[in-house]
């Protein structure tokens, strides 16, 4: 545009120099607020993962300032600090079952699941059922955003008193290599982990990012900007292709303690996915109980359109990092191949060909429709 012209409105005429110094202005009001987040960010935490945040890369975050990395994935400095103490005081027990997942790829849907399945003695009333009234992520907690946040050290055995034969049941996005070593050198810890396909785990993360992105950060996290972060492996507990590969990898190798399940397969066959699920777990359904559609029960339960309409779930709160988060963000489609209506022809080849080259020679594909 020539150095002369003018972009005229109703109320005023903007120059070419009022509008860089505009630009400019806003740019450094959002870096002044980044550091005002990022700070607060600080405060919140020890000594010593403040030290480790300051040698650690970081990058643009998702939906604080910065995502930093830690052993080798992405998160936020709260996260690094409670899977430090995750890491230093967990110990597990032979009967544990720890649930795996990376962020939006079924985590709700696979507690729910796992839940009805170990307590189905417990609760064969469907209509008094804890699920009815308690959201999946409160029966079964996170280690990472419940039971070690903040630095917290708990005592487990409140949370999982002895009174019942039942194993404990915890949930976690850590990435295999980071897991508690108890965990990992145990012969019977269960360990279930969940997979979806890259295009709709990224579709559901940016989805629901913008839901949760701090009004004080600036602007809509654009999809463009996601797609490159996400392509360049920087996302939550990211890069998504490493996450995968671990815990598939390990199942590989010990698949009497580590089950690896995709999400699209237990859409299209929900009763045969929770029977090997049931199995596994060391729980499973007898002749009887296949021949009064337990299965098919528990599906129902846990079905995705059944956990949206309830109460708890469209205006019940929980509590994460000692805030608020709304049950009702946890619920959008639940669908395969959403991601259809959102990504472009150059960004499906482009991320078609970065997983055809990360997951060569694994053995492992995705269903994306």
């Amino acid at each position: 545009m020539p150095s002369s012209t003018t972009i005229t409105t109703t109320s005023m005429v903007i120059t070419p120099t009022q509008s860089t110094k505009h630009h400019q202005k806003f740019v450094a009001g959002a870096v002044a607020v980044e550091e005002k987040e990022e700070k607060e960010e600080f405060e919140l935490l020890i000594q010593e993962c403040k030290e480790l945040l300051l040698s650690l890369p970081k990058e643009k975050g998702w939906r604080t300032p910065f995502l930093y990395q830690f052993e080798g994935f992405w998160c936020q400095p709260k996260e690094i600090q409670s899977i430090i103490s995750f890491q230093k005081h967990f110990k597990s027990k032979e009967s544990d079952v720890i649930l795996a997942t990376i962020p939006k790829s079924g985590t709700t849907w696979l507690k729910a699941l796992v839940f009805a399945i170990i307590n189905r003695k417990r609760y064969s009333n469907t209509q008094n059922h804890p699920l009815l009234t308690s959201n999946p992520h409160d029966l079964v907690p996170f280690l990472e955003y419940k039971l070690y946040s903040n630095n917290q050290v708990p005592d487990l055995s409140n949370v999982f008193p002895d009174d019942h034969d039942q194993p404990r049941t915890f949930a976690t996005h850590v990435p295999y290599p980071s897991l508690e070593e108890s965990i990992k050198n145990s012969e019977n810890v269960k360990i279930v982990y969940l997979c979806r396909n890259p295009f709709d785990t990224f579709i559901s993360s940016w989805h629901f990012i913008n839901k949760l992105r701090p009004e004080s950060l600036p602007d809509k996290f654009s999809l463009e900007d996601a797609f490159k972060m996400y392509c360049n492996g920087v996302v939550g507990f990211g890069p998504f292709w490493e996450h995968v590969l671990g815990y598939w990898n390990e199942s590989l190798k010990k698949p009497e303690t580590v089950l690896f399940l995709k999400y699209e397969d237990m859409k299209e066959d929900i009763v045969s996915n929770l029977r090997e699920l049931a199995s596994f777990l060391g729980f499973p359904f007898s002749v009887e109980e296949e021949r009064e559609n337990v299965i098919e029960e528990i599906a129902k339960l846990c079905s995705f359109e059944k956990l949206k309409e309830l109460e708890v779930n469209k205006s019940g709160k929980a509590m994460t990092f000692s805030k608020q988060f709304e049950n009702k963000h946890l619920f959008r489609k639940g669908i395969v191949g959403d991601w259809v209506n959102y990504l472009n022809p150059s960004m499906v080849n482009q991320l078609s060909q970065l997983m055809e080259e990360k997951f060569e020679g694994s053995g492992l594909s995705f269903k994306v429709l």
